[in-house]
C-alpha cells in the first residue's frame, strides 16, 4: 500500500497560506490603484492544486486514489475587454475630431459677434443709415465725416474677420505640425509603446504576466485614438502592431523602432479635423470676399470717381478700405446745391447683395457650428457611455475589494489553524510517541 508523508498536511496548509496571501496582495494592489488612470482591476485566480496519486491499496477495496493537496494561484488575471477598448477608441477618435472643429467654429462665432452692436450686420446697417443722413443733409460736413467713419469701421471689421478666418487655418496647420512632429505626442507615444513591447515580450517569454505594463500600453493607445484612427494587431508574443491614421507603414511594428513621422491624408480624429479646417476656412474667406466685392462694386458704381472703397482684386476682404476724404464724398450727381441723388441711391442698397451675401455667410457658419456641436454632444455621450462600460469590467469597486480582503483574510486564518493543528499532531508523533505514561 502506498503511503503519504506525515508532512503532507503542512504542505497543503502552506499552499493555502501562500494562495490567500497572494490574493490579499492583489486586493491591496487594486485598492491602492483605484484612482490610477487606465488601471485595470486584477484578480488572483485560485484553482485546486494537482492531487497526489496513491497507488493500488489506498482504499479498502484495494483500488488507488487521489488526495487533494490544497489550492494554488493559477494566474493573475487583468480584467479587460478588448471589444470595449475598440469601441471606446472609435468613439474617442470621433470626439477628438468634433471637439477640434467645434472649438474653432466657436472662436469664429465669437469673432463674428452676431447679433451684436459691433457685428458686421450692425455696421452695414449703420453704413446705409449714414448714406441716408448724407442724402437728407447733402451739404453737412459732419454727416459726410460720419459716413466715412462708418465706412472705415465696416471695412476694418471685414478685414478683421478675414484675418481671423486665416488665423484659424494657420493655427490648425501649426497645431498639426506640432502633434505630428518628431517631438510631438504621437512620436513620444510610439517610442514608449515600442519600449513597452520589448518589456512585455520579455516578460511573456519568461512566463510572467506584466499586467501593469499592459495597462500603461493601453493608456497610450487611448491617447493616440483622439488624434486619429488606431488599429491593433496582436503579434502573439506579447508585442503588438499599431496602425495609425491610415499611414502606409505601421506606427509601431512589434519591437522595431517607430515609423514616424509619416504623411497622413485622412487620419480621422483631431488630426483629420485640423486638416479639414484649412479648406473650410478657405471657403468661408471666399464667401467673405464675395461680400466685400459686392459692397465695393455696388457702392463705387453709383458713387463714381473717386471710388469710395478700394481693394486688391482677388483679396477684397483682406484689403477693403476707405481712402476717400470726407470732402470728396459725392452726395449728388449735379453741381447744384442740395443734389442728393447719389446718396439716396446708395442708401437704397440696404438689404441688397452685400447684406444678403453676408447673411448667407453667417447662416452657413451658424449651421456648421450647430451641426458640429450636436455631433460633439453625441460623441461626448458615447465616449462617456463606452468608458462607463469599460469601468464596469476593469474598474476597481471598493466594496467588492473589501469583501475580497475579508474573504482572503478568513482563508488565511483557516489555513493557519490547519497548520497549527498539523504541527501539534506532528509534535505529538515525533516528540511524545513511545514515552511511558503518555
Amino acid at each position: 500500500m502506498s503511503t503519504i508523508s506525515s508532512f503532507a498536511g503542512l504542505q497543503t496548509a502552506m499552499r493555502g497560506l501562500l494562495a490567500q496571501q497572494r490574493g490579499l496582495d492583489v486586493t491591496s494592489h487594486n485598492i491602492a490603484n483605484a484612482n490610477t488612470v487606465g488601471y485595470s482591476r486584477q484578480e488572483a485566480a485560485l484553482v485546486a492544486a494537482d492531487p497526489l496519486q496513491i497507488g493500488s491499496g489506498a482504499l479498502s477495496n484495494g483500488a488507488g486514489a487521489f488526495i487533494g493537496q490544497g489550492v494554488e494561484v493559477e494566474a493573475y488575471r487583468r480584467m479587460r475587454s478588448n471589444f470595449l477598448d475598440l469601441q471606446f477608441r472609435g468613439q474617442q477618435m470621433a470626439l477628438g475630431g468634433h471637439a477640434t472643429t467645434a472649438a474653432s467654429l466657436g472662436n469664429i462665432e465669437a469673432a463674428l459677434n452676431e447679433p451684436g452692436e459691433d457685428g458686421i450686420s450692425a455696421l452695414l446697417g449703420q453704413f446705409w443709415t449714414a448714406w441716408s443722413d448724407v442724402g437728407n443733409y447733402p451739404e453737412s460736413s459732419p454727416a459726410r465725416q460720419a459716413l466715412v467713419t462708418h465706412g472705415e469701421s465696416l471695412a476694418s471689421a471685414v478685414r478683421q474677420l478675414d484675418a481671423r478666418l486665416n488665423a484659424v487655418a494657420a493655427d490648425a496647420n501649426v497645431e498639426y505640425a506640432q502633434i505630428t512632429g518628431p517631438a510631438g505626442p504621437i512620436s513620444t507615444a510610439a517610442a514608449e509603446i515600442q519600449q513597452l513591447n520589448i518589456a512585455i515580450e520579455r516578460s511573456v517569454q519568461g512566463g510572467r504576466t506584466p499586467n501593469d505594463l499592459l495597462d500603461r500600453r493601453d493608456v497610450l493607445l487611448d491617447e493616440l485614438s483622439q488624434y486619429g484612427q488606431v488599429s491593433i494587431t496582436d503579434l502573439g508574443t506579447g508585442a503588438i502592431r499599431v496602425e495609425f491614421g491610415g499611414a502606409a507603414l505601421p506606427l509601431v511594428d512589434g519591437t522595431n523602432p517607430p515609423n514616424w513621422p509619416q504623411p497622413l491624408t485622412t487620419p480621422g480624429g483631431k488630426l483629420g479635423a485640423l486638416i479639414d479646417l484649412g479648406p473650410k476656412m478657405a471657403a468661408y474667406r471666399s464667401q467673405l470676399n464675395q461680400v466685400a466685392t459686392s459692397l465695393q462694386t455696388s457702392v463705387n458704381a453709383i458713387h463714381g470717381a473717386p471710388p469710395f472703397f478700394t481693394a486688391t482684386p482677388g483679396s477684397e476682404a483682406s484689403t477693403l478700405t476707405v481712402t476717400i476724404p470726407a470732402s470728396a464724398v459725392r452726395a449728388g450727381s449735379l453741381a447744384t446745391k442740395g443734389s442728393n441723388d447719389i446718396a439716396l441711391q446708395i442708401a437704397a442698397l440696404r438689404g441688397g447683395n452685400a447684406d444678403s451675401s453676408y447673411a448667407d455667410l453667417i447662416g452657413r457658419i451658424g449651421a456648421d457650428a450647430a451641426s458640429v456641436n450636436r455631433q460633439y454632444t453625441t460623441a461626448r455621450a458615447l465616449v462617456d457611455n463606452a468608458e462607463t462600460r469599460r469601468q464596469e469590467v476593469a474598474g476597481v469597486a471598493m466594496d467588492e475589494e473589501v469583501v475580497n480582503m475579508i474573504k482572503f483574510q478568513r482563508g488565511y486564518q483557516a489555513s493557519s489553524r490547519v497548520m497549527n493543528t498539523v504541527d501539534e499532531m506532528l509534535d505529538q508523533l515525533i516528540n511524545r510517541t513511545g514515552r511511558v505514561g503518555l
